[in-house]
């Protein structure tokens, strides 16, 4: 029995119902009122956030440090750490000046040298940033709030760069932790952002605490997902890891936890028969569900065994997996750009409506397929994952295919991922995730969607067509040539299967309603929320 069925099967039976009916964990109350318990949607298992791309080390990032800017929910980046900017006449000379009486949480000013040391990480990492630091000239500090990045050519999109919300975003850390070299993970984790990392209380696989940082220095504005005040309304969060969602259901129908980032479908009607428990989507941009291919080792170094495990996956079969039977929490999507926005194109997604077993098969024989493993890394303990690694495990056995499935969590999918060495030697053919669709409106930030072989993201896939495309979205000087730009994107993007695409859908977010101000958004934002007693 699988936990979609044994889950269903509680909520029949009334063994999971408005009461709580399963045991949740007994988690200490301590200062309750001023303590906000919060279940995040996986353990965070390293705490890097220019290293990795994970959600979760990007969500908690966003508590610990700050930005030079940040989207808004309208996406325009507002100015966070920054005071004020300048940009030459030709675009090549950007100076930036910082806001006056910022502090790290060691009690150390942040200063212009701490900003172009963690601007030069970031942007080692970062695909938007790997694009400034290719025409780069100069990136220096000219007094102790002033810095300036002088650029061979011009780059308009500077500032959506320095704001955006997809990682990895351009956290400020102090010098010495942002000289580390971007490919090794720091070890002390001190930012100036609203909350304080509390390291000694982390315990990777149960919990991660945060605790109000007093001398943070918030902006006056409205708080707009990453813009504007940041104003910590608790002394405290502590992240609660619970991967058993019975466990996570039972806990928040208690009073034992006060949000829950991402119930499943599945409980959504339990939690909305109790009064005392607030659902809503969590973000109306939603996701769209992926799986990595390894384009370095066979068989997925094949474009033709890629485009047979294209033709042979039904969306529909991953989207029920992940949200079960109810119809509006999805929607096809034979493309890569966010559904219902401005750039999405079907341009040469019919293979994603195939859902062709048998085409597929003969794909397969003729591109020569040797019966190779396909080292499929799985993460149990995140739903999303798991629930599109047991379709794709089965859809490629189906195929033919020989799938060495490898069960574990997503802290270690996190670390396996970036691996290059063979799948026989630690590495991997492919692994599964989901995006943002505040991530894949266009370009800007979509990290996945880069095809520039080994400075592309995990699978590191190599579709020259694709970067061209990209590259003239970046050029294009108005929105018809954008949209010209990201057709063609699109098409080759897909002819090259730069990753499968399993579906658009929407998830839920939960909480006590003991809490006020929860908004919805791409990431939990905790700034603004109360606790009431």
């Amino acid at each position: 029995m699988d936990r979609r069925v044994f889950l269903q099967a509680s909520l029949g039976a009334g063994l999971i119902g408005a009461s709580g009916g399963l045991a949740a964990p007994a988690i200490a109350q301590g200062a309750a009122k001023r303590t906000l318990k919060f279940v995040p949607q996986a353990n965070l298992a390293n705490f890097d956030p220019i290293w990795g791309t994970q959600y979760v080390v990007r969500n908690a990032a966003a508590l610990v440090w700050d930005t030079l800017y940040g989207v808004d929910e309208k996406l325009q980046p507002q100015r966070q750490m920054v005071e004020s900017e300048s940009v030459s006449d030709d675009g090549l000379v950007w100076t930036f000046k910082l806001r006056s009486g910022l502090k790290f949480h060691d009690g150390e000013p942040v200063l212009a040298k701490d900003a172009v040391a963690s601007m030069a990480r970031w942007s080692s990492r970062d695909p938007m940033g790997l694009m400034i630091k290719g025409i780069q000239n100069e990136l220096v500090a000219v007094d102790d709030l002033t810095f300036r990045w002088s650029l061979k050519k011009p780059y308009p999109k500077m500032l959506l760069a320095l704001g955006k919300n997809n990682a990895p975003c351009s956290f400020v850390m102090p010098e010495r932790i942002a000289k580390t070299d971007p490919f090794t993970q720091i070890k002390e984790y001190v930012g100036s952002g609203p909350m304080k990392f509390v390291a000694k209380e982390w315990v990777p696989g149960a919990i991660a605490v945060f605790e109000k940082f007093e001398d943070y220095k918030s902006r006056d504005e409205p708080s707009s997902w990453l813009a504007g005040a940041k104003r910590m309304m608790v002394d405290r969060i502590e992240w609660i890891i619970m991967p058993d969602p019975a466990t996570a259901l039972a806990a928040l129908q208690n009073g034992e936890i006060d949000w829950w980032e991402n119930p499943l479908s599945d409980l959504v009607p339990a939690l909305q028969g109790n009064s005392d428990i607030s659902v809503d989507i969590a973000d109306p941009l939603g996701n769209v569900g992926s799986f990595r291919m390894n384009h370095l080792y066979p068989p997925f170094d094949k474009v033709e065994v890629r485009k047979a495990v294209l033709t042979a996956l039904s969306q529909e079969d991953y989207m029920r997996a992940i949200v079960g039977s109810d119809d509006k929490l999805w929607k096809p999507m034979p493309g890569f750009f966010t559904p219902g926005t401005q750039f999405y194109t079907e341009q040469g997604g019919d293979i994603l409506k195939k859902a062709s077993i048998d085409e597929a098969k003969k794909l397969l024989e003729k591109a020569g397929y040797d019966g190779t493993p396909v080292t499929c890394v799985v993460a149990q303990d995140q739903p999303i994952t798991k629930a599109q690694g047991d379709v794709t495990a089965d859809l490629l056995r189906r195929m033919g295919m020989t799938v060495d499935f490898v069960a574990t969590d997503w802290g270690t999918v996190g670390a396996r991922r970036a691996s290059k060495k063979p799948p026989k030697e630690g590495g991997w053919n492919m692994f599964h995730t989901w995006h943002a669709g505040a991530d894949c409106l266009s370009p800007a930030g979509y990290n996945a969607l880069r095809a520039n072989g080994e400075k592309a993201w995990f699978g590191w896939p190599n579709s020259p067509k694709t970067e061209e495309g990209i590259t003239a979205w970046f050029e294009a000087a108005d929105l018809e040539a954008e949209k010209a730009a990201l057709v063609k994107t699109n098409e080759a993007a897909v002819d090259d299967v730069v990753y499968g695409v399993t579906g658009f859908f929407l998830s839920y977010q939960a909480w006590r309603n003991t809490l006020k101000g929860v908004k919805n958004g791409p990431l939990p934002f905790f700034w603004d929320v109360t606790k009431e007693a």
